[in-house]
């Protein structure tokens, strides 16, 4: 009598995955994505392996995803419009405030040099660490901390990215961006909330530009108390 494997068909299941990553960067592409370094970059991190696990299906979905801790892991598009802006390259090194799931960070590892990402809470600094490693995502660090006022030691960025909104973006983060630096957050203004770039010029003076508008969750000052 003959047998019927139960396991799925490894071709066919990539064959799934390389439409569903299509799909997805077609997508993108319709939302005005056309950075190719960044296309690229989000077509070789799978964000499958960020997303928790029972949201894994909708991982290739344009859609943002809860996260542990009352967080969220941000909608593709949205982090293509940030790190869109921030116009990171090879051989930089770049700060991240806030990092969820870890996602945004090996976005940016893939990008440009060395990542240094801080994340309030405990429970998902460890988690993306670990995440990171798993998905063999070398050149970025977790750590645990305040991101809006981090040590002193962290200091000479060429980018920093802020991802979630904040009403004013703290003088001690631009101040930590190398002359030509580039530093990028949501800005709360009077007309909603933007993405806004700010630009260190080699005197030390500041540019700022203002670019889409985009809703994301705000980011918190402190450690969490608990998590």
């Amino acid at each position: 009598m003959p047998s019927f494997s139960t396991e799925p068909d490894e071709e066919t299941e990539r064959d799934r995955q390389a439409a569903q990553t299509v799909q997805f960067l077609l997508a993108l592409r319709a939302r005005g994505v056309r950075d190719t370094a960044l296309l690229r970059a989000m077509e070789s991190v799978p964000r499958q392996l960020f997303a928790p696990p029972r949201c894994a299906d909708l991982s290739r979905a344009d859609v943002s995803l809860p996260l542990p801790c009352g967080q969220t892991m941000l909608a593709p598009s949205a982090i293509a419009l940030l790190v869109g802006h921030l116009k990171a390259a090879k051989g930089q090194r770049v700060l991240e405030v806030g990092t969820g799931s870890g996602y945004v960070t090996a976005l940016l590892a893939t990008l440009a040099g060395g990542v240094t990402s801080i994340e309030r809470y405990r429970t998902l600094a460890i988690a993306a660490s670990e995440r990171l490693a798993a998905a063999g995502i070398g050149r970025a660090s977790v750590i645990h901390g305040d991101g809006l006022d981090p040590d002193p030691a962290l200091d000479g960025f060429d980018r920093i990215l802020l991802t979630g909104s904040v009403p004013s973006v703290p003088a001690n983060l631009l101040a930590r961006l190398k002359p030509e630096g580039r530093l990028v957050a949501v800005v709360t203004l009077q007309d909603g909330a933007r993405v806004v770039s700010f630009d260190r010029t080699p005197t030390g003076a500041f540019q700022e530009a203002r670019h889409a508008h985009v809703r994301i969750p705000p980011l918190v000052p402190g450690l969490a108390r608990s998590l």
